[in-house]
C-alpha cells in the first residue's frame, strides 16, 4: 500500500477568493476593473479557481450581485473556474439561484462552481430589505439546500423547473465558520470550504467534523476540504505588514459597527485602535490564517498551515489597497507552486 505523498503548496489546488474591494476614494466599476485584470493575472499563474463573495450593505465590497460579477470574470478569462464563495441561500428563492447558475453553467460550460452559505452575508435590516420577510431563516438551509439541488437534478418543486439549471452538473459546495455546515456537507456528501480567514479558532474541530461524518455520494467519493487563507506577500516582510494595514482597518471598522471603503496602508495602526480593539482583531486574523511576509516567510507558514489542516485545496483571500501590490502578492505565493 502506498503512502500518500506529503501535501504541499505545489501539489495542491490554490485558489483566489476575491471580495473586489471597493477602494477609498475609488468606485465600483474600478473594482470590477481590478477584478478582472487580477483574474487574468492569476489565471496564467496557474490558479485553480476563482471566488466571489456575497455581501451587501457593505461599503469596502462590490459584489453583491455576484452572479452578475461571476459572469463579468468568466467572460474575460478562458478556463479558470469561477465561482461564489458563497451565495448565501436564505437570501433567496433556490429556484432564483438554480436560473441565475444554469445560466452562467450554459454560458461557460464545466467553469462554473456554486459555494452556498446560510448566514445573511449582511445585518438584519439588510436581510429584511433582501428578502421582504424573515420568515426564511438559516434553520431552512438544508432544505433549501434539497429544493436547489432537485431543480439540477431535474426534479421539480410545485411542478416547477429550473430553465436553464435543468440536468446541469453544476458543483456545489457548502461554507461554513461553525460545525452546522461541517455537518452538513459530510451528511450530502458535498466538498466543504472553511472560512478560516476569519474565523481560525474553529477551523480544526470543523474540519474534523466534517471529515470524520463523512458519507460518500454519486458527486464525491471522498472528503474534500478547500480551506480560505489571508495572505499579503511583498518583497520584504516590513513592507508585507504596512500592505496588512488596510485589512486590519477593515476588520476594525467592523468592530466598531461602522464599515468602511478599503482603506490605504497607514504607517502606525498602533494610534488608531485601543488595546482592546487589537485584541479582538488579532484573535480575528489569527497569525495562522493569516499570513504576512516575504517569500521565504509566505512558503514557511503556508506549509505549516496546509499540514495543519490537511486541506485539500487552499483558497486565499488578499484585501490589499494598492492593486499593482495585490497582483505581486498572487505572483509571489504563485511562483511557489512552480
Amino acid at each position: 500500500m502506498h503512502s500518500q505523498p506529503e501535501k504541499t503548496f505545489s501539489n495542491i489546488p490554490l485558489s483566489v477568493l476575491d471580495l473586489a474591494p471597493i477602494l477609498e476614494g475609488s468606485n465600483p466599476s474600478q473594482s470590477f476593473r481590478n477584478s478582472v485584470e487580477l483574474a487574468q493575472q492569476v489565471e496564467e499563474l496557474g490558479f485553480h479557481r476563482y471566488w466571489l463573495a456575497e455581501h451587501h450593505n457593505m461599503p469596502g465590497i462590490a459584489s453583491s450581485a455576484t452572479s452578475v460579477v461571476i459572469g463579468h470574470i468568466a467572460g474575460a478569462t478562458n478556463k479558470i473556474r469561477v465561482g461564489a464563495g458563497g451565495i448565501m441561500l436564505p437570501n433567496h428563492a433556490p429556484l432564483v439561484i438554480a436560473e441565475q447558475f444554469g445560466t452562467l453553467e450554459s454560458m461557460y460550460p464545466n467553469r462554473i462552481d456554486l459555494g452556498l452559505g446560510r448566514a445573511p452575508g449582511s445585518d438584519q435590516a439588510t436581510a429584511h430589505a433582501l428578502r421582504r420577510t424573515l420568515n426564511s431563516s438559516a434553520e431552512e438551509f438544508p432544505s433549501q439546500v434539497d429544493e436547489l439541488q432537485a431543480y439540477f437534478q431535474g426534479e421539480s418543486f410545485a411542478r416547477v423547473h429550473a430553465y436553464p439549471g435543468k440536468g446541469l452538473t453544476i458543483p456545489i459546495w457548502l461554507l461554513g465558520s461553525s460545525g452546522f455546515s461541517a455537518r452538513l456537507a459530510a451528511e450530502k456528501g458535498l466538498p466543504f470550504s472553511f472560512a478560516s480567514h476569519f474565523s481560525p479558532e474553529y477551523t480544526l474541530p470543523a474540519l474534523k467534523l466534517y471529515r470524520d461524518n463523512f458519507k460518500p455520494s454519486a458527486l464525491l467519493e471522498k472528503p474534500y476540504a478547500m480551506v480560505a487563507v489571508n495572505i499579503i506577500a511583498a518583497e520584504t516582510t516590513e513592507r508585507a505588514e504596512w500592505l496588512a494595514t488596510s485589512q486590519q482597518q477593515q476588520f476594525l471598522s467592523l468592530t466598531r459597527g461602522a464599515p468602511t471603503a478599503l482603506k490605504p496602508p497607514i504607517n502606525n495602526i498602533a494610534d488608531i485602535w485601543t488595546p482592546y480593539e487589537q485584541a479582538s482583531i488579532k484573535k480575528t486574523l489569527d497569525s495562522r490564517a493569516t499570513i504576512i511576509g516575504n517569500t521565504d516567510v509566505v512558503k514557511e507558514k503556508l506549509q505549516n498551515f496546509i499540514q495543519e489542516t490537511n486541506a485539500d485545496e487552499v483558497i486565499i483571500n488578499s484585501q490589499i489597497y494598492h492593486q499593482e501590490a495585490r497582483i505581486q502578492s498572487y505572483k509571489i505565493v504563485g511562483e511557489l507552486m512552480r
